[in-house]
């Protein structure tokens, strides 16, 4: 039972969250940010992120019942109730919002229930099983962690921060359309509209190309900030040309042969290069 109530909540998802949210706090303080704030904003941000994975579960069941990769769920596998999942998760919510009010700030606070509202309303019930451009919009609560970062340090919202925010909110559609190219099979099962569904292999691996490009191009102008230095610069230009051979291969390639090692090279993408935020953040040259 404790194992599907962590199922719920969808860790492995929440890690890269977390990483994201390390480079907000590092970036914000300038350096090494004290360590009661990091704790209180990565646990805080667990729960929050997790209550939201969990009420994913309860307004997704219906669909997780379709697709093979979702029907062994907790909700959908009948291990845990709908009810229990929903209240799971808005319980979850609520203690991160109040742990972030007494512990950090009352907007870092705000901002953590911003996201789980984009998440559940905006997203998962406005979007996700009505438009191909879902994850463009709806993927931007994915993006809140630096913003929650670095307004639990200053108290409010900065260049910096908006920069973190915009790297994440272009990084999530073609890592998203990756995974889709992978599992449309799926998603027209379960009448999701996603954009392999819908436009087809080709114009999804142009997407992801062009994606990539405006996510290149837009780690280096963060540089512009000076929030950052040539420790990230360097690092950002290189992780980015490899995601872009990444992109390139799989749209030069037939079928979706290149789709996995461009989803995977994703993921290690955006930690490395929170990695060199944090680095950048730290190091005095």
């Amino acid at each position: 039972m404790i194992r599907d109530y962590l199922a719920l909540t969808k860790p492995k998802i929440i890690s890269l969250l977390l990483v994201t949210a390390l480079g907000g706090l590092f970036l914000a303080s300038k350096g090494l940010p004290q360590w009661q704030l990091v704790w209180v904003v990565l646990f805080a941000g667990s729960l929050a992120a997790g209550g939201a994975n969990a009420i994913n579960h309860f307004l997704d069941r219906d669909i997780d019942n379709i697709m093979t990769r979702t029907k062994t769920r907790p909700v959908a596998g009948k291990r845990i109730l709908p009810r229990n999942a929903l209240i799971f998760g808005i319980m979850l919510n609520l203690v991160a919002f109040v742990l972030l009010i007494l512990f950090a700030t009352w907007l870092s606070a705000l901002l953590t229930l911003a996201a789980t509202l984009v998440y559940v309303f905006v997203y998962t019930i406005g979007l996700k099983r009505s438009t191909p451009q879902n994850i463009v919009i709806g993927g931007a609560a994915g993006a809140f962690p630096p913003l929650i970062a670095w307004a639990a340090v200053t108290g409010n919202i900065g260049l910096g921060a908006v920069y973190l925010f915009a790297i994440v909110f272009f990084w999530t559609p073609p890592h998203f359309w990756a995974l889709a190219l992978m599992i449309k099979d799926d998603y027209a099962e379960a009448g999701i509209p996603m954009l392999p569904v819908v436009k087809g292999d080709a114009e999804t691996k142009k997407a992801i190309v062009l994606y990539v490009v405006l996510l290149l191009a837009l780690t280096l102008m963060m540089l512009v900030t000076r929030e950052v230095g040539w420790i990230y610069g360097i690092g950002a230009a290189c992780l980015g040309l490899g995601y872009l051979y990444y992109a390139v291969q799989l749209y030069k390639s037939e079928g979706i042969l290149k789709a996995k090692p461009a989803y995977l090279y994703s993921l290690a993408y955006l930690a490395l290069l929170f990695v060199l935020v944090m680095i950048d953040s730290s190091v005095a040259l």
